[in-house]
């Protein structure tokens, strides 16, 4: 696909997908490298734009370049936005609440601790992601891996097999202790994102390096 093809493609899912508004988003592509430049409303809003252009057919990466700027009825203060997080954490069954700490600044969330699995620090993420006031989140939860099996490498591998999008065969996984190593070729940014996963669901993962290529 050619840049401009590309870019018309873009914009056209960007218009196109409910929670979006394009209006102050730049769109630039330089051999399949995609940057967004311009600003949105919202931190929920900036994730969502990054989903609909990272499953396009073509991409090859992406240079986020959003800035949220948030209208003035839906600013917090940090101490607001702080006893939200604390709130919303606690009321996720799923985490360790106790065991994750956490900081604002200027709207910006940083989570800290140690859960036990990476879905945990996944689901944090996600639940600070969706509160007003929020601009960004920088997670620096660690996983507390459990004793690695040496089947590790067999249960990605297998994970792969099963995935309709993946061609198992032209990916070679590597793993070190709990760090799972990915190099291979895929044939979109989105197969890149789902071999990751992939790797990060399996039990006893605490680090992924993806040097997939899009080919």
């Amino acid at each position: 696909m050619q840049d401009k093809e590309l870019r018309d493609t873009i914009e056209e899912a960007l218009d196109w997908e409910p929670g979006i508004d394009p209006a102050h988003i730049g769109v630039a592509v330089s051999n399949g490298i995609v940057t967004l430049s311009g600003h949105v409303a919202s931190y929920t809003e900036k994730l969502a734009v990054e989903r609909a252009v990272s499953r396009l057919r073509g991409v090859k990466g992406i240079a986020e370049e959003l800035v949220v700027r948030l209208p003035n009825e839906t600013k917090r203060s940090d101490d607001q936005i702080a006893e939200r997080a604390r709130r919303i954490l606690n009321w996720d069954t799923t985490l360790p609440g106790d065991s994750i700490a956490i900081k604002v600044e200027h709207g910006r969330v940083t989570l800290n601790g140690q859960v036990d699995h990476f879905y945990q620090r996944i689901a944090a993420e996600r639940d600070i992601q969706k509160l007003g006031g929020v601009i960004g989140v920088i997670n620096l939860i660690a996983v507390r891996p459990p004793v690695q099996s040496p089947a590790v490498r067999e249960q990605i591998t297998n994970a792969f097999k099963r995935d309709a999008v993946l061609d198992a065969s032209a990916i070679t996984v590597t793993t070190r202790g709990d760090r799972v190593i990915l190099n291979g070729e895929v044939k979109s940014w989105r197969e890149r994102l789902v071999a990751e996963q992939a790797a990060w669901a399996t039990a006893g993962v605490a680090q992924v390096e993806n040097h997939l290529v899009v080919a």
